[in-house]
């Protein structure tokens, strides 16, 4: 894990005592008192860099970013000035720091996939890029209340807020900046906020597919101009084996491969990613050598699931459509296709034993491991299409947006793909009625009514419509309302069901159904006092798709901390701040359209002259990612129940362990049950004893505290 951290103090000398000795443990120190800023971790030379105009005015970015040093320089200046959107429009994924005197800028990203966390300690301000080093710096507790809202609902900023796991350790909101002076702590967004009673100028469909392709190929530019790197070889290479080459023996040591490689798994996003980086103009391979036979450019990793891509089914059906789309584009001469297959042992919910210490819980740990097996073939710098559907699909939230904005013809198409999913019923009739009767009713639901409406269903506890695990809603792409639904196994009904619940200013999420009484009503509390202060000038299916994207970025962190390979470094261009203000540039009324993100991204490859796509290119399949959960689900449900035998969670009051443990057993049946639900559940319960179980502390120096943060357990919370 990578991160770095500095504070603010409020004296206007440099700090003395207690501060001065307190330092994180293996830090590169980038600059010094009165307001010292230090890297941690295994950062490369290249991904730290430090401008500096004057001896208290410089920058440090830390990330990958496209800048040259003249240009961070002209935006040190402007950022004087402050003008701080200059700090986030570089092509990359990075952090930047900005000192000028005593006064210190710290630039969050806009989708959260960077986030800044900050804490008051000794008179002043710390800050850092990673919560768990601020709780221990504050020897935190646990903050149980909102664990609770993270997994009623995981995807509304009401109940979040600015909180964190860690009493005391906040989070600055994305596309916000951090501003600090002699320690007084500022938060302030860069980025312009659309009214509610007026809509925001349009640009023209095709200027705005041309704004997509043009910050995807500067994002996937800025990767490939970087330095390459080799893989460090901490064991030598026990020469020839039989049966594997030296690829098989690199990846059997957990070794990625020198050089560029990207996901292939015959989906548009990661289809897309892998194209443009073959593509385009550039040094292939190492400064080494490697990677360079027969013209290859790029290293193109699909995995191969056998284990649950045995059953029968629309899943397999997927798959292997998936998989023959990825072979036909891994024909293209620059680009070198490696198969990882899979069996039961990478299944999700596998070697749940072998997981790390993330800084934070999130569902994606329990398929930590299966993903990890496919990235380790991958190379050091990896691309892949995390973000893409959050980005590019419409929220069926935004058609309340579309009635506010009065063009409901834009929603014949949608409706009508809704309806198609169903298939021939007398039920499929009244669909179209059904999501426009709804979309109006949130056009006209005031945003203090909606979040009330959601704090009063937690407390009477309905959760009967739209079980769809609240995974930020899907594309009109006439496969479903996203991949929640499919994780249900609820076939084509659950896009209906999953639309329709989708269509609120807040509702909870899939794993509130669990929660305990007392539970359910602090959360409930949290979104009265939301609903009770002022509304957001935002329009209800923007701020539920800003809500989506930040709950996918913050879960594709927590992923590359668990699936970290040693050496390699993942590249998400799609989560890339110029990428977010691209996609965010596209007309409504093209998002909400059945196969808008394939178009989009054909017409951004069309751009960049790739058109000889294969058949189907573009089509999505969540049925085979729900067979493998379900998979996985029954081949470990007796670990997990052992799991919940006595559960941390049920210590703090949040759940009953009878009822978990009963869940869990009706659903590797195969009860219809919301598995990602389940699956927050089980992530949230074993990183709780990953971080009670851990040893040591992130800070050393003779005043650093001495305990580290949660060292007392978990406190349980008293009745409400």
């Amino acid at each position: 894990m990578r991160w770095l951290v500095g504070w603010s103090s409020a004296a206007a000398v440099p700090v003395t005592g207690e501060a001065r000795t307190v330092h994180p443990v293996g830090a590169q120190l980038l600059w010094g008192d009165p307001d010292p800023l230090w890297a941690v971790g295994d950062w490369r030379p290249d991904e730290v860099r430090v401008v500096q105009a004057a001896p208290n005015t410089r920058l440090a970015v830390l990330g990958c970013c496209g800048a040259s040093d003249e240009q961070l320089r002209a935006g040190l200046f402007t950022a004087r000035g402050g003008a701080l959107r200059h700090l986030t429009a570089w092509p990359g994924s990075y952090t930047a720091v900005a000192q000028v005197g005593r006064r210190l800028t710290i630039a969050g990203d806009l989708a959260g996939a960077r986030p800044v966390f900050h804490t008051p300690w000794a008179g002043g301000t710390a800050y850092a890029t990673a919560a768990l080093p601020l709780a221990d710096l504050i020897e935190a507790q646990l903050d149980i209340g909102h664990l609770a809202a993270l997994l009623a609902c995981p995807d509304a900023p009401e109940a979040l807020g600015d909180g964190t796991p860690y009493a005391g350790v906040r989070r600055v909101p994305p596309g916000h900046a951090l501003i600090l002076r002699d320690g007084a702590r500022e938060i302030t967004a860069y980025e312009p906020t659309a009214s509610l009673a007026v809509a925001a100028p349009q640009v023209e469909a095709a200027q705005a597919v041309d704004g997509v392709r043009d910050a995807l190929v500067e994002a996937v530019r800025a990767r490939l101009a970087a330095p390459r790197h080799a893989p460090e070889t901490p064991e030598p290479d026990q020469g020839p084996v039989p049966g594997m080459g030296p690829a098989a023996r690199r990846a059997a040591r957990g070794a990625p491969a020198p050089g560029i490689g990207a996901d292939l798994s015959g989906g548009s996003a990661s289809s897309t990613l892998a194209l443009l980086a073959a593509g385009l103009p550039g040094v292939p391979g190492t400064p080494f050598g490697h990677g360079t036979g027969a013209g290859e450019r790029l290293l193109a990793v699909t995995f191969n699931d056998l284990a649950s891509g045995a059953s029968g089914g629309h899943a397999r059906v997927g798959r292997e459509a998936e998989l023959e789309r990825a072979r036909s584009i891994a024909a293209n001469p620059r680009l070198h296709h490696v198969v990882v297959t899979g069996g039961e042992e990478a299944l999700p919910y596998a070697d749940l034993d072998a997981m790390p210490l993330t800084d934070e819980p999130g569902p994606s740990l329990v398929v930590a491991e299966r993903h990890r097996r496919r990235l380790a073939a991958g190379s050091a710098d990896h691309l892949v299409g995390n973000g893409a559907r959050q980005v590019l699909d419409g929220h069926p939230a935004r058609l309340a947006d579309l009635l506010m904005d009065r063009q409901r013809r834009r929603l014949l198409r949608p409706v009508a793909a809704l309806a198609k999913s169903e298939g021939p019923s007398a039920h499929s009739l009244f669909v179209p009625f059904t999501v426009y009767r709804a979309a109006r009713r949130l056009a006209r639901t005031s945003y203090r009514d909606g979040v009330r409406e959601a704090a009063a269903r937690l407390l009477e506890r309905r959760f009967d419509d739209g079980a769809d695990g609240g995974g930020g809603g899907g594309g009109w792409d006439g496969s479903g309302g996203g991949g929640a639904a499919a994780l249900n196994g609820s076939g084509p009904a659950g896009a209906v069901d999953a639309s329709l619940a989708a269509l609120a200013w807040c509702r909870p999420g899939p794993a509130a159904r669990w929660l305990t009484g007392e539970a359910l009503a602090e959360v409930s509390v949290r979104l009265q006092d939301a609903a009770s202060r002022t509304a957001p000038v935002e329009r209800p299916g923007e701020r539920r798709a800003r809500a989506a994207l930040a709950r996918h970025a913050l879960d594709h962190r927590i992923f590359e901390q668990a699936a970290e390979v040693r050496s390699q470094r993942l590249h998400a261009p799609f989560l890339d701040n110029q990428v977010v203000r691209a996609c965010r540039a596209l007309p409504e009324a093209l998002r909400v359209q059945p196969g808008a993100r394939a178009s989009v991204l054909r017409a951004v490859l069309a751009g960049a002259g790739i058109r000889d796509l294969p058949p189907g290119w573009g089509a999505t399949s969540h049925a085979s990612h729900a067979a493998a959960v379900r998979a996985g689900l029954r081949a470990a449900v007796g670990d997990l129940v052992a799991l919940f035998d006595a559960p941390l969670l049920a210590d703090a009051g949040l759940v009953e362990a009878r009822v978990i443990r009963k869940a869990l057993r009706a659903a590797a049946e195969g009860e219809r049950l919301p598995l990602d639900g389940l699956a927050e559940l089980a992530s949230t319960e074993l990183w709780l004893r990953r971080l009670l179980s851990r040893r040591g502390t992130c800070w050393a120096g003779s005043a650093a505290p001495r305990q580290r943060a949660v060292a007392g357990g978990v406190v349980p919370r008293p009745a409400l």
